[in-house]
């Protein structure tokens, strides 16, 4: 009886570690200029399988949780170009970028930084 006990126990703990490990912190560059920016680029990174995702104004990066058996880094890059915001694997949406805001036309030289 204890042998079975031990033998669950341990089954537990090693489906639980597999499960944690398909958790993944990673970082993607993504272009933008502003808070709007940031608010729109987190938004749209935030699909199913997507556990937190953070990104900077300064260093442009996008520093993203997800559980890689829910979701690819792929698709998470091609929800946030379907916004209008270019990636470091995916161009932007041009519909999407010619609709964003003035300010947050990364691509613009006279855009000011807020």
């Amino acid at each position: 009886m204890k042998k079975l006990r031990y033998t669950i126990l341990a089954c537990v703990f090693l489906l639980k570690f597999h499960a944690q490990t398909s958790v993944i912190t990673n970082t993607i560059l993504v272009k933008g200029n502003c808070g709007e920016c940031k608010e729109r680029i987190e938004n749209a990174a935030d699909i199913k399988g997507v556990k937190h995702a953070v990104w900077s104004e300064t260093s442009q990066v996008l520093t993203i949780t997800f559980n890689s058996k829910k979701v690819t880094l792929q698709k998470i890059e091609m929800a946030i170009a379907k916004v209008g915001h270019k990636t470091s694997n995916q161009m932007a949406d041009t519909t999407a970028y010619k609709a964003l805001p003035n300010c947050c036309k990364y691509e613009s030289t006279d855009c000011k930084k807020k």
